[in-house]
């Protein structure tokens, strides 16, 4: 109940031990996952005082907070992403299936 985030003693006892399973790789992933988010940002830390030697003195590598992290261009990026259409096939398959799942509900 503890890893899983169970409320009630109904919801562990209508678990098959197939959804056991995968509920626990889920949980499993999910600290994997913040693993290496604490480690990207112990990384990160290091990464953001790090330093360089420039004619007999010490500078930081990075002089502002754009040049170690570049805000805007994420940005950029993620609307390139979206902006890019379906192709053909796809959208077809997507229309098909969605036209499945109608059927199934009326």
């Amino acid at each position: 109940m503890r890893y899983l985030n169970f409320e009630s003693l109904a919801q562990v006892e209508t678990l098959t031990l197939y959804e056991y399973q995968l509920l626990m790789k889920a949980y499993q992933l999910r600290r994997i996952d913040q693993e290496y988010d604490m480690h990207l940002q112990a990384w990160l830390h290091v990464q953001a005082g790090a330093t360089k030697e420039t004619g007999g003195k010490t500078r930081p590598v990075y002089d502002r907070f754009n040049k170690f992290y570049d805000y805007k261009k994420r940005l950029r990026e993620l609307e390139k992403m979206e902006s890019h259409k379906l192709k053909p096939t796809y959208a077809r398959m997507a229309t098909a299936a969605s036209m499945a799942n109608q059927g199934r509900e009326g």
